[in-house]
């Protein structure tokens, strides 16, 4: 993830570098009701998002989102993370040009997973490779039906 961040300004503060559902007991959300109180989020307030290209099905990579990157995904066309690492948002492609637009969001039946269409420009991963699984192939024994 070479990508670099965007910080978050929030009301009468510096940028935030922690994800916005973890900070205090009961934040208030930028999502609408329904989605926030739908969201299964880890200990760390943070929920696993699959990135699908829209048109071919291929599965491109996994990031995190908080509440705030997943507001920021539905409401400006592009996709923003939270940085595990870093601990700060970043929105793909700003510094590569490896740009997720996005085409739809949904959430899994349990609320504990996102699953973000996008049109994918160039690639996904930061070892530039197409998706971030690609030539990572681990040995598994293939099952079959009946």
């Amino acid at each position: 993830m070479s990508e670099q961040p965007t910080p978050v300004q929030t009301a009468g503060s510096a940028a935030s570098h922690v994800p916005a559902s973890s900070v205090g007991s009961s934040p208030a959300s930028p999502l609408p009701k329904e989605v926030a109180a739908a969201l299964k989020r880890d200990g760390a307030g943070l929920v696993a998002a699959v990135v699908q290209q829209y048109d071919t099905n291929e599965v491109l990579m996994l990031g995190w989102m908080d509440d705030e990157a997943l507001h920021r995904t539905m409401t400006t066309g592009r996709v923003t993370f939270y940085s595990r690492s870093r601990q700060e948002y970043w929105r793909k492609g700003d510094t590569s040009g490896h740009v997720q637009w996005v085409k739809s969001v949904a959430m899994d039946c349990d609320g504990d997973a996102l699953l973000v269409r996008v049109d994918q420009v160039g690639a996904a991963c930061h070892t530039g490779t197409r998706t971030c699984f690609d030539g990572r192939d681990l040995d598994a024994v293939a099952g079959q039906a009946g």
